[in-house]
């Protein structure tokens, strides 16, 4: 479902994940892309498309390659005046990079109900043992985020 935007929710960055997500697709990823955002000047530090198959690493998601090319950017492995935008809910294993970088405001498209961390699945920012939550606004264009990982699965079946 779709909801109305929060007003603080640049479209233009959203549209950047989109297009990693669909440059990750045509290069045989499943379609996930993402952006770090500096929050305070409005700069995009890194983006990135899905890695996994590329370079034969299961940790090749487009969170974590995006949060290591931020950090590298930075200076700094805290992002904590940082924004991620994500065009689907990041799994356990993205959730606890963006917690460890300190992102100060997670926001992403579709719902993961098999694989995400955040709304489902472990949760990992309701549980006692993390140490940093961001703010986390869902469902951003979630209906094109999910034709466009249908469209994809649909393919290889």
């Amino acid at each position: 479902m779709n909801k109305a935007l929060p007003p603080d929710v640049r479209t233009d960055f959203m549209e950047e994940a989109f297009r990693r997500a669909e440059a990750a697709a045509a290069a045989g990823e499943v379609p996930v892309g993402a952006v770090v955002v500096d929050s305070t000047t409005g700069e995009i530090l890194a983006v990135a498309g899905n890695e996994v198959e590329l370079k034969s690493d299961p940790t090749g998601h487009a969170e974590i390659v995006a949060l290591r090319l931020a950090a590298a950017s930075k200076g700094s492995p805290r992002l904590e005046d940082c924004d991620l935008y994500v065009t689907l809910e990041p799994c356990a294993m993205c959730a606890g990079a963006i917690a460890f970088a300190r992102i100060r405001r997670l926001y992403f498209g579709a719902y993961d109900p098999k694989g995400g961390g955040v709304e489902h699945g472990a949760r990992f920012f309701s549980q006692p043992t993390c140490h940093h939550r961001p703010e986390v606004i869902g469902g951003i264009q979630a209906s094109r985020a999910e034709a466009l990982l249908k469209t994809f699965f649909l393919a290889r079946r």
